[in-house]
């Protein structure tokens, strides 16, 4: 990419400091350690797309985030998927940039890489429909998920109100947007879990399902939530308890992946999946087991109803 490109691209796509404030943005109030926490995610998201906008090449770029803390590196990898993925798609390249980063530094974060490419479709309201070329043909659902984290974030209440996921999401990529959806009301409601509940019972049934599910990911991967207050969300999911369950085992098995569990993704296992994290990660591997070859979205909705029914059991004895 020539110079004056880049510069443009540095210009157009650099984001404002408090652009992940969730007192900027309007987020419910929430204890000022929790608000620490939570907007420090974002800020490491946003600090990883500017460290995208700003390396030469890949691995300059991989130098800098394998800096961030170990806790915080999947958002950082996340944020710079999405710088990644944005100056592609603004130049037309395909997922060019993104794909070679991917592959060469980023496989441990592969789902967090997924994830940054979804946060680029919906800032450039671009339609999605499974499968993704340059994606992996399974997590590549995951680039919708992003989308419906991004759109949750940054538009809440717009986003809350609608009946069912945008048009430009199509076929089986919605119910992966619903679940991006679910794990933004972490950010929102600030790990209230009696206003995620709240919110997640006035959107319609069919949706629940995906939304506790992106709920169960966010509580195990973000954390902000003692033992108490993790099982009083469990509490109040009722019988989409197994959902949060699978949601956090999905966490889990990134965080071992890559390495980067902390105590908290322990914590939220033993309360929602009855196990630990290794375990849960585990069980993430093994439902992915002898998956359809389809890559069309439905293999990985099929994933995750077998990782949801094997924690059904753990779930009604605890």
């Amino acid at each position: 990419m020539s110079g004056p490109i880049r510069w443009l691209l540095r210009r157009v796509l650099t984001l404002p400091p408090d652009e992940a404030s969730g007192a900027e943005r309007g987020f419910a109030e929430c204890a000022p350690e929790l608000r620490l926490r939570l907007d420090g995610i974002g800020r490491t998201v946003v600090e990883g797309h500017h460290a995208a906008l700003a390396a030469r090449d890949p691995d300059e770029l991989a130098e800098t985030l394998e800096r961030v803390s170990r806790e915080q590196r999947g958002f950082a990898f996340e944020g710079a998927a999405m710088g990644l993925a944005l100056m592609d798609w603004m130049t037309c390249r395909g997922l060019r940039r993104w794909r070679a980063f991917r592959e060469r530094h980023a496989l441990q974060h592969d789902y967090m890489i997924h994830v940054g490419a979804g946060l680029a479709c919906a800032r450039l309201r671009r339609g999605l429909e499974l499968p993704l070329g340059e994606a992996d043909p399974l997590l590549g659902a995951l680039v919708a998920d992003g989308y419906g984290f991004h759109d949750g974030f940054f538009a809440a209440e717009a986003t809350l109100k609608a009946a069912r996921a945008p048009q430009r999401v199509m076929g089986a990529a919605a119910r992966a947007y619903d679940c991006g959806l679910g794990r933004s009301l972490w950010f929102v409601r600030s790990a209230s879990p009696d206003g995620i509940a709240a919110t997640i019972t006035r959107l319609a049934p069919a949706r629940q399902r995906d939304l506790w599910s992106g709920v169960g990911l966010a509580c195990a991967y973000a954390g902000g939530l003692e033992h108490g207050d993790i099982a009083r969300l469990k509490q109040l999911a009722g019988p989409h308890a197994p959902d949060l369950a699978q949601g956090a085992a999905f966490a889990a098995e990134a965080r071992v992946r890559a390495n980067t569990a902390p105590e908290h993704t322990r914590s939220a296992c033993e309360v929602l999946c009855g196990c630990d994290e290794v375990a849960a990660a585990a069980a993430a591997r093994a439902a992915r087991e002898d998956l359809p070859a389809a890559t069309d979205g439905s293999a990985f909705i099929e994933w995750r109803v077998r990782l949801r029914e094997h924690f059904v059991p753990e779930v009604v004895a605890s």
